[in-house]
């Protein structure tokens, strides 16, 4: 099989790509992207998921398209830029694709369209997204939708993934970890709030499931590792693989948005990025949970439980010596 992955330079494609050579399956593999691949250089082609007539010719020859080309991070300006890359380079994906006679896709999309506090929302739940990434990827879904309703032989595939975490992934869940494991960590609210979250290694996996058996139709996932974890069991389980007592100071709410508001006028007053934000803060204390009943009804089994994805990358991040310093920034 020919696969075109588009956008697969960052932390999850390039988990990807290693997934699929490794699998021996004997599929031809090519990624296109803004930028250069650290690890798979050789099947990198630069281009731009927004311009037809660059998707036009290099998806040639294809047999399934794989989407993660996305602005994702929460700081993105203008915000414009989201719509640009999330929905219009998939409407040009798509056009590419029937130009070129392909009738697959897997398009990543985000449990962000479910919006923040909602009672572990299901594929079915109403979408309800807070930021523009979320409402970018929903919009993206509705394209979707209404292209299947003409195109109802194709073979489309989304997956809904909450937040992913990984070896060399630089984002809000390294960040947390890292504060953790280096007892600077300060507990905002009781710490029982939930935390939905899934392994990088067992993400691709998925991803490789559905190009091997859900080859049919329109299909929506929601992925998650279960069980999810609250803020406390997530303390505990770093203590517990880094070997070592891990205080933690517990703020109440208030005071908690009260500082994420004082580094956002900080933030717009130094024009930096900063760490810290009132949107982080609200992140961080909401409950995240989400339903993943779907996953589990197909034959699908995660190479990895969530604690030892856990394990894996704080092995890998705090206690093993690194032999290159390449990471991926995500928020």
């Amino acid at each position: 099989m020919n696969i075109k992955l588009i956008g697969a330079s960052g932390f999850v494609g390039t988990r990807l790509i290693a997934q699929l050579k490794e699998s021996n399956k004997n599929y031809q593999l090519s990624n296109i992207d803004l930028l250069p691949s650290h690890f798979f250089n050789d099947i990198t082609e630069i281009g731009d998921v927004r311009v037809q007539d660059c998707i036009d010719e290099k998806i040639k020859g294809g047999d399934c398209v794989v989407l993660l080309a996305a602005q994702h991070r929460d700081d993105v300006s203008p915000t414009s830029l989201y719509y640009d890359t999330n929905v219009g380079g998939l409407e040009v994906t798509l056009k590419a694709m029937e130009k070129n006679n392909i009738k697959r896709l897997v398009f990543f999309s985000s449990v962000a369209v479910y919006g923040i506090n909602k009672d572990n929302p299901n594929e079915d739940s109403p979408k309800d997204p807070f930021n523009h990434y979320g409402k970018s990827k929903w919009e993206a879904e509705k394209v979707l939708m209404e292209w299947h309703k003409t195109h109802t032989d194709w073979n489309i595939n989304i997956i809904r993934p909450t937040v992913i975490f990984g070896e060399r992934n630089r984002g809000n869940v390294y960040n947390l970890l890292q504060q953790i494991s280096g007892g600077r960590f300060l507990m905002i609210g009781k710490g029982e709030n939930k935390k939905s979250m899934a392994y990088v290694g067992n993400i691709v996996a998925f991803v490789q499931y559905m190009i091997e058996n859900c080859n049919e139709g329109y299909n929506v996932f929601n992925y998650i590792d279960k069980p999810d974890l609250n803020m406390n069991q997530l303390v505990s389980h770093v203590s517990k693989v880094l070997n070592k007592h891990i205080p933690s100071t517990h703020f109440p709410y208030w005071l908690g948005m009260l500082g994420g508001y004082g580094f956002d006028l900080l933030a717009f007053i130094t024009r930096k990025k900063l760490s810290i934000s009132s949107v982080r803060v609200k992140k961080f204390c909401a409950t995240t949970q989400f339903d993943a009943t779907k996953v589990s009804n197909t034959s699908f089994k995660p190479p990895f439980s969530l604690e030892q994805g856990l394990a894996r990358t704080l092995e890998f991040e705090f206690l093993h010596p690194r032999t290159d310093d390449i990471t991926f920034k995500s928020e």
